[in-house]
């Protein structure tokens, strides 16, 4: 097979006409000619880190849109099934993503749970993490969310740490906001990557004591305009990762968007090549071809480089997309699921007022950090409740494993008048969370939830929109347009309940994540992340 087009070497910073000569799925030549098509052939995008799991859909359910947006490999941590469904989770991704061909590269999960501070499906341990190791199906140990047990030398952990050092594959990070000694420490330990940065200052610091740096544009947390001018200071440094990026969103784009953006910014062609195509590769030990000879034949052509409309995909030579479709189709499944929890009562949720002042978890939109302010609880026949008016909701984490009493909490930001959101992906541990304007709303909304076993649910008194998730309550078993469909869905009715949030589920389902400062909550109660300690609801 002989592709030919414009071919951009990203390493010697130039574009010539070329023809590619493809044998057995791998480059066998590359030939310079005086004319070629005016379209430009370069090496398929890579995705950095990314939760499958957030798209809401299978891994090659996931692939089918991915390739159309000219994205041929992921670094994927499955973390997220794995809290809700342990190792059987993640040998469901590896498998599922071997029925296409598409390249999925899986890291061993290091944090199940993140914390001990809230109810999990599973723990896995050491032991697991260092059998996943020795797995060819496993590529790298992914993020070391307990960045307190490393700088404390925590056994657990560092055994962890050690089992990826002993294989000699590489160790991602997620330290937000750490700096000075306790950076140090986290660094030498052996983590070399940190997606968690939200401005310049933090990045360069973790660049200097060698930490590559992931600029993440997701759905929930989205950094790329803080942190864009590293691609061009720092472009062996850097990659392009979209964490977590929901359904609609993916439809509409991937890598791609962020290449494209960069180039409108004035960002160097070549620099944000190599940041989204070549260096995933070299700091993975990935094998994803990069457009040499010898290869694997993994290459896009699009038809304009200011551009990037994807026109075709090849991996491994062979032709995933053509002429705006995906050639290939995801194998039907059979979800997997763990979900304990039974029907909930609104006197499950009724919260006794000790004192006129409530500590109060502040959502910011485009974030994963909160802030935390005090504000005079509204009373109502001894119960605190929320307080509309003031946009102060009150928000629930309740266990879908067991049947234990639910954390409850106040939060301002997210800005419903009406009725209540509820879902059952709350990272990291994947409980039932809520917020809503009445214990009335805030039940019934729960309760569907736990009717379906998972899903996302928006209701309010004129009705009630509900997005099935029956695979590990995190993601659908339906086709990917589908399920951006439904998810469309309940976001709009959402947004027609008052939020001004970009993505409301997204910034809900980070609420628990009890690694990110400051104030968050989990099944177990309101916890300050700053001191990572409980910490009560009145002041």
């Amino acid at each position: 097979m002989k592709v030919s087009g414009r071919i951009i070497d990203i390493p010697n910073r130039r574009i010539f006409a070329g023809e590619i000569t493809v044998e057995n799925g791998k480059i066998a030549s590359i030939e310079e000619l005086e004319m070629a098509p005016e379209h430009f052939i370069m090496p398929g995008f890579i995705d950095s880190h990314v939760h499958i799991e957030s798209s809401m859909v299978s891994p090659s359910n996931f692939a089918e849109i991915a390739v159309k947006h000219g994205t041929v490999a992921t670094i994927s941590d499955p973390h997220e099934i794995a809290n809700v469904m342990g190792i059987e989770g993640v040998d469901f991704m590896i498998k599922n993503g071997k029925t296409v061909p598409f390249k999925f590269f899986f890291g061993a999960p290091s944090c199940v749970p993140s914390t001990s501070f809230e109810t999990a499906g599973y723990t896995v341990d050491a032991e697991q993490v260092a059998k996943l190791m020795s797995s060819p199906d496993i590529w790298f140990l992914a993020e070391m969310m307990n960045s307190v047990g490393v700088v404390n030398d925590d056994k657990e952990i560092m055994d962890k740490i050690q089992s990826a050092i002993k294989v000699g594959k590489p160790i991602d990070g997620h330290a937000p906001l750490l700096s000075g000694e306790q950076l140090d420490k986290y660094v030498n330990a052996g983590i070399s990557t940190d997606h968690e940065c939200t401005n310049i200052e933090e990045a360069e610091e973790k660049i200097s004591k060698g930490m590559k740096i992931l600029i993440r544009e997701g759905s929930a947390a989205r950094d790329f305009d803080a942190l864009y001018p590293l691609i061009d200071k720092y472009p062996n440094e850097v990659m392009l990762c979209t964490d977590d990026c929901h359904p609609d969103e993916l439809m509409r784009g991937h890598i791609n968007v962020k290449v494209k953006k960069a180039i409108e910014l004035g960002v160097d062609l070549f620099k944000i090549l190599q940041v989204a195509c070549l260096n995933p590769v070299k700091h993975y030990k990935i094998p994803v071809g990069t457009l040499n000879v010898g290869d694997a034949a993994d290459f896009i052509i699009v038809d304009d480089w200011r551009k990037m409309n994807v026109e075709q995909v090849y991996i491994n030579g062979n032709l995933v997309f053509d002429e705006g479709k995906t050639l290939f189709e995801s194998s039907p499944f059979v979800p997997i699921n763990n979900f304990s929890r039974n029907k909930v009562s609104i006197e499950d949720i009724a919260l006794n007022a000790s004192s006129e002042n409530i500590k109060v978890m502040v959502a910011k939109d485009g974030e994963l950090l909160t802030d935390q302010i005090l504000a005079k609880a509204k009373i109502e026949n001894g119960k605190a409740v929320s307080d509309i008016e003031n946009d102060i909701l009150k928000i629930v984490v309740f266990s879908r494993y067991d049947n234990t009493k639910p954390g409850i909490g106040f939060i301002k930001g997210i800005g419903i008048k009406n009725g209540a959101l509820a879902c059952s992906v709350a990272h990291d541990s994947h409980n039932i969370i809520a917020v809503g304007t009445s214990d009335e709303h805030l039940v019934k909304a729960i309760n569907k939830i736990v009717e379906g076993k998972g899903g996302l649910c928006a209701i309010d008194d004129a009705s009630c929109e509900y997005l099935p998730l029956p695979l590990a309550g995190l993601m659908s078993d339906r086709k990917a347009q589908e399920v951006a469909a439904f998810y469309s869905v309940v976001n709009q009715k959402a947004k027609e309940m008052g939020t001004m949030l970009r993505a409301p589920f997204m910034t809900l389902a980070f609420m628990p994540l009890l690694v990110i400062p400051k104030l968050k909550i989990s099944d177990k109660g309101l916890f300050d992340a700053s001191k990572f300690e409980f910490t009560s609801v009145f002041a």
